[in-house]
C-alpha cells in the first residue's frame, strides 16, 4: 500500500530529483525486462496454441510487474515534480488504487509462483503433498485468479483511506468535534495499514515456506546422490540449484523488510526514509525478473539470441 503523501512536502531539490531519476531508470529498465518475457512467451503461445502452468503465472507475474513499475514511477514522479496534482480529486486516490493493487498483484503472484516450483519439484511421500502434485496444474488458475481477487481488495482499501485522510484534512476547519473525528480517523488508518502489513507478510510466508521445503527436499536428495555416489554433473546442478534458492530468501527477505518500512513510515509520517527504501522496491522486480530469465531455458535462450543478433549487427558496422 502505498504512503499518503501531501502535496505541501516537497519541494523539488536535486535530493527529489536523484530519487525521482534513480526510480524511473530503475521502473524503466524492469519494465523492459518484464516486456521481454511477456513477449517471448506471447510468442511461443501464438505458436504452440498452448501455455502451461508455469508460463501462465510467469506471464502473468510479468504483466503485474509491467504495471506495477509503470504505476510507481508516475506516483513518485507525481509526488516529487508536480504535487499540485494531487489537489484535483480523484487523481490521488485513483493512483493509490492503482500501484496497490499492482503491487499485491505482484507479490500474489510471486508467491504461486514459488509455490508452484515447490510442489512441481520437491520430493516428499506426504499423501497431501502428492495430491497437490498431482493437482496443482489445475489449481493454477484459481491461485491466480484469488491473488487477482485480494489485490482488488487492498486497492479498494487504499482507496477508501486516501479518500478518508483528504476529506478529514478539508472537513477539520469546519468540524464541531474535531477530537472525536480525528480518533475516528485515526482507527481507520491503523485498520488500513494493518491489513496492508497483514497482506505483505502472508505473500511473504507463502515464499519462505515454499522455497524451504524446495530446499530442504533438493539438500536430502543431495546427500542420498552424495550416498550412492552419484554424477558430479547432477551434484554440482542441484548445488546451483541451492545457491539460486537461498539467493531468492535473501532478496525477498529484504523485500519484505523494505515493504514493512513503508508501513511503519506511513504511521510516523517519515517520507524521506519511504522514498529511500522505493529504491530497492523498484529495483526488485526487474532483477528477480532477470534472475528468472537466466533460470529459464526457453527465456535464457531467446535472450542469448538477441544478445548474438545484436553483437553481429554491431561487428557489422
Amino acid at each position: 500500500m502505498e504512503t499518503c503523501y501531501s502535496p505541501q512536502q516537497y519541494n523539488l531539490t536535486s535530493y527529489g530529483a536523484t530519487i525521482v531519476a534513480i526510480i524511473s531508470l530503475e521502473a524503466f529498465a524492469g519494465m523492459w525486462i518484464n516486456a521481454f518475457i511477456a513477449c517471448v512467451l506471447c510468442i511461443g503461445w501464438v505458436k504452440k496454441k498452448i501455455l502451461n502452468s508455469n508460463e501462465k503465472i510467469l506471464l502473468l507475474l510479468s504483466c503485474t510487474r509491467i504495471s506495477h513499475l509503470f504505476s510507481t514511477g508516475i506516483y513518485y514522479f507525481l509526488a516529487v515534480i508536480y504535487p499540485k496534482y494531487f489537489y484535483v480529486q480523484p487523481i490521488l486516490q485513483l493512483l493509490s488504487f492503482f500501484t496497490s493493487f499492482c503491487n499485491y498483484s505482484n507479490l500474489w503472484v510471486s508467491a504461486c509462483l514459488c509455490a508452484f516450483y515447490c510442489i512441481k519439484i520437491a520430493n516428499f511421500r506426504n499423501s497431501f503433498f502428492i495430491y497437490l502434485k498431482v493437482k496443482i496444474d489445475r489449481m493454477v488458475p484459481w491461485l491466480l485468479l484469488g491473488s487477482g481477487i485480494s489485490a482488488l481488495a487492498m486497492g479498494i482499501i487504499s482507496y477508501d483511506l486516501i479518500e478518508t485522510v483528504q476529506s478529514n484534512n478539508l472537513t477539520f476547519t469546519c468540524l464541531g468535534n474535531i477530537w472525536e473525528e480525528s480518533i475516528r480517523m485515526d482507527k481507520h488508518f491503523f485498520s488500513a495499514l494493518f491489513l496492508a502489513g497483514f497482506g505483505y507478510a502472508a505473500s511473504f510466508l507463502a515464499v519462505i515456506f515454499s522455497a524451504v521445503f524446495l530446499l530442504f527436499s533438493l539438500w536430502r536428495h543431495k546427500h542420498k546422490m552424495q550416498t550412492n555416489s552419484m554424477k558430479d554433473l547432477s551434484m554440482e546442478a542441484h548445488i546451483r540449484a541451492m545457491k539460486s534458492i537461498l539467493s531468492f530468501l535473501v532478496m525477498y527477505s529484504i523485500n519484505f523488510v523494505c515493504l514493512i518500512l513503508t508501513v511503519i513510515d506511513a504511521m510516523k509520517n517519515e517520507n524521506a526514509m519511504t522514498l529511500l527504501v522505493s529504491i530497492y522496491l523498484c529495483a526488485f522486480p526487474g532483477v528477480h525478473s532477470l534472475i528468472l530469465i537466466c533460470s529459464n531455458p526457453k527465456l535464457e535462450k531467446a535472450l542469448l539470441e538477441i544478445l548474438c543478433c545484436m553483437k553481429c549487427t554491431f561487428s557489422m558496422k
